[in-house]
């Protein structure tokens, strides 16, 4: 079960770091992680953010990294049943 947890975990890690990796650069570079972090202080920073397409590349990188525990699940479960 541990080791379900650890890949699971791992792997999800993995995929936020994919997704931030791919979706996060722009011409001028990548958007800062604090940026993607920091959650919107008002009205007009949660319009600027969805204007920007902040919140756009938040939801792709969250996305990648569930795919990615999604994933880490399965090796687990799998690598779990074959040392039984």
């Amino acid at each position: 079960m541990k080791r379900i947890f650890l890949l699971l975990i791992v792997v999800g890690v993995i995929g936020l770091a994919v997704g931030y990796l791919v979706f996060a650069r722009t011409d001028s570079g990548y958007v800062s992680v604090q940026v993607l972090i920091s959650p919107s202080k008002n009205l007009l920073d949660d319009l600027v953010k969805s204007v920007t397409g902040i919140k756009q590349i938040r939801q792709n990188i969250l996305i990648c990294g569930a795919v990615g525990a999604g994933v880490g699940l399965l090796l687990g479960l799998l690598t779990s049943r074959a040392h039984r």
